[in-house]
């Protein structure tokens, strides 16, 4: 595991001495990234090291923090090539531990919460997150307090709830929790476990960029497409990208183009992309069906816009009947029960296909970011299934000595 040598402001790039329990930047708010020493590193690991760690995000061991990992199996998830579109590979993130890739960051951050002596933690959440965080929380030991939007999907809510964390419903959006969490945490002392307010999520969720280079040969795909809410996976695998290339893992000058996916309900980037603006403007009435695309204001807004500039990448914005025409699509085609976020990825894929922004020819890494079994509630209702409408009737019981067979 690698020791950290730093924390580097995203914002004025001062670098500040490893410190316990760090969070912002003092000066100007800016998320911090951690900084290893990376020529060490390269000196003492190779990349055919990896093949011996753990079917996991931890097998990257090498460029995450030196601490015992609170670890519940997350991370090397699939990726898969689609059966219908050639050179599209599906990465399944449903698949990690709670049912989101929000699994990797939460690991990371656990363990250093737990490392550094930390006790009570909380974060505001659209959904999974909070699932992830009281998971985590309950494998560490550690007391958690999640806020969320009362109308968040039913799973969500009640894997905190089951988790034994500490949750507030509240009447409003994701920013409202936040300033909940902002406005509380000193008298509580609690943590701020938010979005970019503290840097290990940031390196949980890197390791998604480690695994796409990995599963494709140490190499990188021409594009990847993201579905976009706070934007730390986006934010996570730039940066992985730039640790490979002084690591001597992958070559230079070959990352792919970023392209972020929003929803036409809630889409702060694409329009602050087209207008040339460094950051967003808070979306006013922000409203989709994919609850985890519903951030009006992303707190790295500024990084998430540098990277899709830089990659010569792209900002998009789907319809909620595109993301659920893709959701529909990606199980029947390709046998993933995707979150609406993916479905809202495969929507996006289409149409930068149509309007020539990729070609077929482009080999292009889609993130489904979540199953689908966690939005069982929001499917039932955009598709007019009646869930238990009539109270559940069991069949009979027959004392036939437990024959199987038609009778």
């Amino acid at each position: 595991m690698a020791t950290i040598i730093s924390f580097e402001c995203s914002k004025c790039g001062e670098k500040f001495s490893p410190q316990p329990a760090p969070t912002i930047c003092p000066k100007d708010g800016g998320p911090l990234y951690v900084r290893y020493d990376l020529a060490e590193i390269r000196r003492l690991t190779t990349r055919d090291a990896v093949n011996n760690g753990p079917k996991s995000m931890w097998r990257y061991s090498a460029v995450l923090p030196d601490a015992e990992p609170v670890t519940l199996g997350e991370g090397f998830t699939p990726m898969l090539p689609s059966r219908k579109y050639p050179n599209l590979f599906i990465k399944d993130e449903g698949l990690n531990p709670t049912g989101s890739f929000k699994a990797r960051g939460m690991s990371a951050a656990i363990t250093m919460a737990g490392h550094y002596g930390l006790k009570k933690l909380a974060a505001p959440s659209a959904g999974n997150a909070g699932g992830a965080l009281a998971a985590y929380a309950a494998a560490a030991g550690l007391d958690a307090y999640v806020f969320m939007p009362k109308d968040v999907p039913i799973a969500n809510r009640l894997e905190v709830e089951a988790a034994g964390a500490q949750l507030t419903l509240v009447d409003g959006l994701i920013g409202d929790c936040g300033r909940m969490v902002a406005e509380r945490k000193a008298k509580e002392c609690w943590f701020d476990m938010s979005t970019l307010k503290e840097p290990f999520r940031v390196e949980g969720k890197k390791t998604m960029g480690y695994e796409v280079a990995e599963q494709l040969a140490w190499t990188l795909p021409d594009a990847i497409l993201y579905p976009t809410g706070g934007g730390v996976g986006l934010i996570g695998m730039w940066k992985a990208f730039e640790e490979m290339e002084e690591l001597g893992w992958i070559e230079r000058g070959q990352r792919p183009k970023m392209i972020c996916v929003q929803v036409d309900g809630c889409a702060p980037i694409p329009k602050a992309l087209q207008n040339g603006e460094a950051v967003s403007t808070m979306w006013p009435g922000a409203r989709t069906l994919a609850a985890g695309l519903r951030v009006p204001k992303a707190y790295g807004d500024f990084i998430i816009l540098d990277i899709a500039r830089k990659s010569r990448g792209t900002a998009i914005a789907v319809s909620d009947d595109a993301i659920m025409d893709g959701v529909k699509e990606m199980a029947s085609t390709e046998g993933i029960f995707p979150a609406p976020e993916g479905g809202a990825a495969l929507a996006a894929y289409k149409q930068l296909l149509e309007s020539g922004f990729l070609n077929e020819s482009d080999k292009v890494v889609l993130f489904n970011t979540g199953s689908g079994y966690k939005y069982l509630d929001v499917f039932a209702k955009y598709w007019g299934v009646e869930v238990f409408a009539q109270p559940m009737k069991l069949p009979a019981s027959r004392n036939i000595g437990g024959i199987i067979g038609p009778y």
